[in-house]
């Protein structure tokens, strides 16, 4: 499995969102908007992880 960077996801955010607001009414855009920016965190921290990972190697 890949993660696609935040920079990516970024976009990806911005045309889900577009999409979004065509098609849903206001309170089901409000909780997807909650669910897309706490995947947006959980991705984040999954990627300082990585990085933490990768600068200290286990003794």
């Amino acid at each position: 499995m890949t993660t696609s960077t935040v920079s990516e996801r970024l976009s990806q955010s911005d045309l889900a969102a577009k999409l979004t607001r065509s098609f849903y009414q206001v309170d089901q855009q409000v909780k997807f908007l909650h669910l897309q920016a706490e995947v947006d965190c959980l991705l984040q921290q999954l990627q300082n992880m990585k990085k933490a990972v990768t600068i200290e190697p286990e003794d």
